[in-house]
């Protein structure tokens, strides 16, 4: 059917009774690949920028790698989260093209992208224990054609280790700050400067950090405007929403 509806629109664009925006704008709203247990969004690039990433998490190795087997047909790179070693041990078998980025438990499938432009997005953890959050974060950005910069282990424990990077802070268009714990250091970066401020708790910590509540509760209550927080570890979330701002005046 699907096959049926794309060359009925590209006769209707070659007879002149359409035009290309139309046509674009229709293939929009055009239906998926549906392969049993998954419906891959095959339009989610026309409507989005960007096709559908792959969220491994809750899927066995094997439905993981159908779909990529799918989607390999289509996509010069796929991206695939919350990724195990025994899934990306399942992909390997039909990519070669498969990086693995274990830190980020992110597979990569095909190569990153060159730099659309020269805006940066900066990534900052609090503490090493928060890289994992963060660098799903940077692989997302990269993915998406960014340029990415990284500032690890500068929580307000020891705020002068932030303080002593002014310029990286000053020179980013946008910042992803990661931090479990209390989650105090958004608030602390956002009361330095002038870009917007993307937030992100990690389930970091112990007693009444409650697996990240608490760090996403005073993200939440955050006095400091021009602060956005996404959910509990998702980095994905935040890197994501990153680059649609690093590119929002780049065609």
């Amino acid at each position: 059917m699907q096959n049926e509806q794309m060359k009925n629109l590209l006769k209707n664009v070659q007879t002149g009774k359409i035009s290309i925006k139309e046509a674009l704008d229709k293939l929009k709203s055009f239906p998926y690949d549906d392969i049993g247990f998954a419906k891959i969004d095959t339009h989610r690039a026309c409507r989005r920028g960007f096709p559908e990433v792959i969220f491994c998490q809750g899927k066995t190795p094997e439905q993981v790698q159908k779909i990529v087997e799918r989607m390999n047909k289509n996509y010069k790179t796929i991206l695939a989260m919350k990724a195990d070693k025994a899934i990306f041990t399942a992909v390997k078998k039909i990519s070669e093209k498969a990086t693995y980025y274990e830190s980020a438990r992110a597979i990569v499938i095909g190569k990153i992208p060159k730099i659309k432009n020269k805006n940066k997005i900066l990534i900052i953890s609090a503490g090493t224990a928060d890289m994992p959050v963060a660098e799903e974060a940077a692989i997302t950005a990269q993915w998406m054609g960014n340029a990415v910069e990284r500032l690890y282990d500068a929580g307000v424990a020891g705020v002068h280790r932030l303080l002593q990077n002014r310029e990286q802070l000053y020179s980013a268009q946008v910042i992803i700050v990661v931090a479990g714990m209390e989650g105090a250091l958004p608030g602390v970066v956002g009361g330095l400067v002038d870009k917007p401020v993307i937030a992100v708790p990690t389930s970091i910590g112990y007693g009444a950090s409650f697996k990240g509540i608490s760090a996403l509760l005073t993200m939440l209550n955050s006095c400091v405007p021009g602060i956005g927080v996404v959910n509990i570890d998702n980095g994905f979330g935040a890197g994501y929403l990153a680059s649609m701002i690093n590119n929002l005046n780049i065609k």
